[in-house]
């Protein structure tokens, strides 16, 4: 079994979280992720307080385990959640996009333990002196926001930045990965797009149909232009924005290109306006499988290769 400061700081079993992707990672896929023993959370995205509250009675209704709730702090219903999440007492918020400070006195204050995602080590020293019980250094490799620093550069850096655990995530997707995160520094990891592909995970076919159909090459960054980089897989929708990008188009025209193609591709499937995320690792996912097996699958594989590790060293 492998065993971290992770474990005990956050009451699982495996040092493994399962990424907050918005309109994807709802409370039935949580509760699955918790209740296999890593750490299920509930991607809140633009969503307003009463959806995600329900999502929130939907997972306790279905595992008596600890999970979580991610806050992107660009949301314009950020501060109602980051409400909800004190009332609720949720067990962790991890944020992402946005500074966390002004909402970590009263998260604290509930007992809610804090992760903000991070992608420099600047950034994970904020989130240290404000309180957090832990950081997660995001690397560009995966999908949704991203930062500039890959996960490889990225997370030894901020394991020397700071005092608290740090967790690897951007294009770890099997047990190599959680090993390779273990041996930089980290104390566990997160795992986003590996979990579209969970049987609980209830995003359109379409969706996880691309998704199985990826290669190496088949994800694309868009929205620099904006600030708010995004990695996405090639699609209609990608190359079309891109083309808008580089034709010059204002941010008010970006801004509406973009606007709820993720819901499009989440909900709806649309091939053509969607924008469907995925980390780099995507070419790594060939099936469906459920959320329990993802889990001790990724967490066994990296504990036989951790515990062969010895093989190296004459």
């Amino acid at each position: 079994m492998l065993k971290t400061a992770l474990n005990d700081l956050l009451n699982i079993e495996y040092p493994l979280l399962q990424g907050g992707m918005a309109w994807a990672a709802d409370g039935r896929l949580a509760a699955a992720v918790s209740e296999a023993g890593a750490l299920g959370i509930i991607g809140a995205g633009n969503a307003g307080a009463d959806e995600v509250r329900e999502q929130i009675r939907l997972a306790r209704s279905l595992t008596k385990r600890p999970f979580g709730l991610n806050i992107m702090l660009l949301s314009p219903y950020a501060a109602e959640i980051a409400r909800l999440a004190a009332e609720e007492r949720v067990a962790v918020v991890t944020t992402g996009a946005g500074n966390p400070a002004p909402y970590m006195d009263a998260w604290l204050a509930a007992g809610v333990k804090v992760l903000p995602v991070t992608a420099s080590t600047g950034l994970a020293k904020l989130a240290a002196r404000c309180g957090a019980a832990a950081v997660i250094a995001e690397g560009c490799e995966s999908g949704g926001h991203i930062g500039e620093l890959t996960t490889f550069a990225l997370v030894p850096q901020v394991r020397d930045a700071v005092d608290i655990p740090v967790i690897a995530a951007g294009g770890i997707a099997d047990g190599r990965g959680l090993a390779a995160s273990l041996m930089l520094g980290a104390a566990g990891a997160q795992v986003g797009t590996a979990f579209l592909a969970a049987r609980e995970c209830s995003i359109h076919p379409n969706y996880k149909a691309r998704l199985f159909k990826a290669g190496d090459l088949d994800t694309t960054v868009t929205g620099r232009r904006l600030g708010h980089p995004v990695r996405s897989l090639r699609t209609a929708f990608s190359r079309a924005y891109a083309q808008a990008e580089q034709a010059g188009a204002s941010d008010e025209e970006l801004e509406a290109l973009g606007s709820g193609a993720l819901r499009r591709a989440v909900i709806d499937g649309d091939l053509q306006n969607g924008c469907f995320l995925a980390g780099q690792c995507a070419g790594l996912i060939k099936e469906e499988r459920p959320a329990a097996s993802i889990v001790t699958g990724l967490c066994m594989e990296a504990e036989l290769l951790l515990k062969g590790a010895a093989q190296w060293v004459k």
